[in-house]
């Protein structure tokens, strides 16, 4: 069977209640760190799950905005909430809120799976190889991702200075600023693909893109791939505002964003594969916009 309401709704049930036990069970002295390990080691056995009873892939896509604000509760209260570690639960809060909406009206919490693993599986053509990948790759290191991208969120749990420097200010600039771009970016697209299949009314100055069948006006003139411009940018705000609390720029939590930057990379080239694929026009667009970073010349 395919994910249906019915079993998105248990399946998160079954999430919140493994954090509920799992902050119940914990000793008040237990890391925030050990926390979410264990938070982290049920929902990939979950996702694990459901994805093999319901043959849908997209159950990790499902905690993409809302484990990570889990996580960041759990640091602001291992932190004592206090005023940095409550503007970083605030930030992030913002950023899942975000992304939970734009998840939800594309289909994701009602049934629908990303396009993207249906053509990966045919391509992989194998059910042992992708068993495989779905446990260790789907599962597990895009779970592993959401420890190692909130990570830098222990250093507000070990610090013991509570003020802001210039770098704070920036990194909450840096983070409005990202979080703006992305939302922009993702709301061109959304109102471009929604009229592209008639679903929206089209507008006369998008429709040489109708016509090509991808956006390439708007955010999508500095990069092919503006929304992935600004989720990075998000968490490495996030972690330069928890940095700027500690002694040292350097951390071995700057990990986190460093192997997200590579999932994306990752996703750009297989998601390009199939685009390319389909539209002779993109070649030429890859040819002269970059895929993440902006070019404004």
């Amino acid at each position: 069977m395919k994910a249906t309401k019915t079993t998105i709704l248990l399946f998160f049930i079954l999430i919140s209640a493994c954090i509920g036990f799992t902050m119940l069970q914990a000793a008040p002295t237990t890391a925030p760190l050990v926390h979410v390990g264990v938070i982290t080691a049920c929902s990939i056995g979950l996702t694990f799950l459901f994805s093999l009873v319901t043959s849908d892939y997209s159950w990790t896509d499902r905690l993409w905005s809302t484990l990570p604000v889990a996580y960041a509760w759990i640091y602001a209260s291992a932190a004592g909430f206090t005023v940095p570690s409550l503007t970083a639960m605030a930030l992030i809060t913002l950023w899942g809120a975000r992304l939970t909406y734009n998840f939800a009206r594309r289909g994701g919490y009602t049934g629908e799976e990303d396009y993207r693993w249906t053509i990966l599986r045919q391509r992989i053509n194998n059910p042992v190889l992708w068993l495989v990948f779905n446990l260790l790759f789907i599962a597990f290191y895009q779970q592993f991702l959401f420890i190692a991208f909130t990570s830098p969120l222990m250093l507000l749990v070990q610090s013991s200075s509570l003020t802001f420097t210039p770098l704070s200010y920036v990194a909450i600039l840096l983070f409005a600023l990202c979080l703006g771009i992305e939302t922009l970016a993702d709301q061109q697209q959304y109102t471009f693909q929604q009229a592209k299949y008639n679903l929206l009314p089209r507008t006369e100055e998008h429709e040489e893109d109708y016509e090509r069948g991808f956006r390439t006006s708007g955010l999508f003139k500095f990069s092919r791939h503006p929304n992935y411009f600004g989720e990075l940018g998000v968490w490495y705000a996030i972690y330069l505002f928890c940095v700027s609390f500690s002694p040292s720029l350097f951390h071995f939590s700057l990990v986190g964003p460093l192997l997200l930057t590579l999932l994306f990379i990752g996703s750009t080239i297989f998601t390009e594969s199939i685009t390319a694929g389909k539209y002779p026009a993109y070649k030429a667009y890859q040819q002269s916009v970059p895929p993440i970073l902006l070019k404004f010349w």
